[in-house]
């Protein structure tokens, strides 16, 4: 090959794969293996969790949509990741942490079909997501334990969800300790880690539903989703004013991938304090860009939200594969490259880092001058440019 040839393709490595051995790992057969096209994309993504995200103490926040937990995913990859420090906090959706309760309370899902006779399920008793299948008692048994848990004193007030998941985390890590099951819960586990447990959308779970059931009967209980909005954008904050990396890690989209983003738009546009956005963006996702919705969403669009930090936009990767598929994989890749960090346990310093974006945000100014502040840079910005 000629000099000149070599020269056009000196960024790009070679397609020259090995033959895939029967003793080969996980690791080695997405090096090795996953060249072009979604394969590719999730070899880019194995290789920016461990050698840009992971590395120097960087603050990773996962985001989790989909019915995961049910799957077993909860089990075979989340509690691995945060046990080795991988994940620092996290934004789920109510249901997959419904889900993860059966698991933290030792009650029993099958695997089934998804061309089951519904209606015939339906008669039985059985619950079906998908190929997941359970009796109708492990919803009414569920619900028994949270409504019984939050009947507690603690839970008399009002709070953020995280600080919610952290209590009920605590119940669910006592029940497991008595029935002698390790590392079955994601919440039980993140109790024990310290990673703060979000939800976007309260109600919106089974969770949620017997958490105003029991207002009702008088309970006090309340999620602040106005200090979840506020937690959320200090921990970014934290992460990039200390000097490390903060990365976003979405496994589908949907309204927990949207609050994890928006913390920069509440610290930039909101607060009005100077930032760049998130260094690095992994999403793993089934959604189509070209609808408009938010799961679908590229980085590059993100970018122009100032979410995402335009100078790392070219490490940013989104794989288009099922996260049952892609979660896995990445789990193993990461476990196999990185050695596991010393765990942050930002939830043992919600009220230090609210504090300080508190602080910050109140040396700003009012709100009107913050607006009026930033239009007047942008018209400068924009006449500057017509120049």
């Amino acid at each position: 090959m000629s000099k000149t040839v070599s020269k056009k393709f000196a960024a790009y490595p070679r397609l020259n794969p090995f033959g895939i051995g029967k003793n080969i790992s996980a690791a080695d057969l997405i090096d090795q293996s996953f060249l072009a096209y979604n394969g590719g994309r999730i070899r880019e993504a194995a290789k920016l969790l461990s050698e840009k995200m992971l590395p120097d103490n960087g603050f990773i926040g996962m985001s989790l949509t989909g019915a995961l937990t049910p799957a077993g995913l909860g089990k075979s990859c989340l509690i691995p990741l945060i046990k080795a420090g991988f994940v620092d906090w996290i934004v789920s959706t109510g249901a997959n942490l419904y889900h993860d309760l059966h698991y933290g309370l030792d009650m029993k899902l099958y695997a089934g079909s998804p061309f089951l006779d519904d209606v015939a399920l339906h008669k039985e008793g059985v619950i079906r997501i998908y190929d997941v299948i359970f009796d109708y008692n492990v919803l009414l048994d569920t619900d028994e334990f949270v409504r019984k848990v939050i009947q507690g004193p603690e839970f008399q007030r009002a709070m953020g969800s995280d600080e919610f998941h952290y209590l009920l985390g605590k119940y669910v890590s006592e029940r497991g300790r008595q029935l002698g099951l390790v590392d079955s819960s994601v919440l039980a586990t993140a109790y024990e880690c310290g990673v703060p447990v979000f939800t976007s959308s309260p109600g919106d779970s089974s969770i949620g539903m017997n958490v105003a059931a029991m207002a009702l009967r008088g309970s006090q209980l309340l999620i602040d989703v106005n200090r979840d909005v506020n937690q959320t954008a200090a921990i970014v904050l934290e992460a990039k004013s200390s000097g490390h990396k903060s990365s976003v890690f979405i496994l589908g989209g949907g309204s927990p991938k949207n609050f994890m983003l928006q913390t920069e738009p509440q610290i930039q546009e909101v607060m009005g304090i100077a930032e760049k956005g998130h260094d690095y963006f992994l999403q793993c996702t089934d959604a189509r860009p070209d609808t408009g919705g938010l799961s679908g969403a590229t980085p590059a669009e993100a970018v122009s939200w100032g979410k995402v930090d335009p100078d790392t936009l070219p490490d940013c990767v989104v794989a288009y594969v099922d996260s049952t598929i892609s979660l896995p994989l990445l789990t193993a890749y990461s476990l196999a490259r990185v050695k596991p960090r010393k765990l942050k346990r930002l939830y043992d310093r919600r009220d230090e880092v609210l504090d300080k974006v508190k602080a910050k945000y109140l040396k700003t100014g009012t709100v009107d001058k913050i607006t009026t502040s930033r239009k007047l840079a942008k018209r400068s910005s924009s006449v500057g440019v017509k120049k």
